[in-house]
């Protein structure tokens, strides 16, 4: 079973995003990891990214984007979280701004993990009263705390 918490630190979420466009976003999610000293490239990883972006945006509506993608060299999945307060233009499919962000960055060859932890987040971000509790929510450890009792609630 994919425990999101397992791959989310509470240091890889930030409460107040900072980027207003899309390689910005996907830059700063993916900062945190770099912080942590996980031996992953920047620029590999916007790469990744960007290019996922261009098969179709990972702006899946109602406020919500799960940008993500694989990177050789990496050997767990990992996963960051970001909120912006004012939205930002993500391509989203709904044509609105994104508040909430999922970034996943898997290992290459971890097709089942990578799809499960996003088809969880996916279930997860479906409650109305979650997504609105991710905004409202005042620090980064009331966002990992919220996170986690959802993580728990759809084993």
């Amino acid at each position: 079973m994919v425990n999101i918490q397992d791959m989310l630190k509470e240091a890889f979420i930030i409460e107040d995003l900072k980027s207003k466009t899309k390689k910005e976003v996907l830059a700063e999610l993916s900062d945190v990891f770099l912080r942590n000293d996980m031996g992953i490239d920047r620029d590999s990883v916007i790469e990744v990214l960007m290019e996922r972006e261009k098969l179709g945006s990972t702006g899946i509506g109602d406020g919500i984007a799960i940008p993500h993608g694989k990177l050789m060299g990496l050997e767990n999945l990992v996963v960051s979280f970001g909120r912006s307060k004012g939205g930002v233009d993500f391509d989203s499919l709904d044509g609105g701004p994104v508040h909430i962000f999922f970034l996943l960055i898997a290992p290459e060859n971890s097709a089942g993990q990578h799809l499960k932890a996003l088809a969880k987040i996916s279930r997860m971000l479906k409650d109305i009263s979650f997504r609105e509790s991710l905004v409202k929510a005042e620090s980064s450890k009331e966002i990992y705390n919220l996170i986690g009792e959802k993580d728990r609630a759809y084993i």
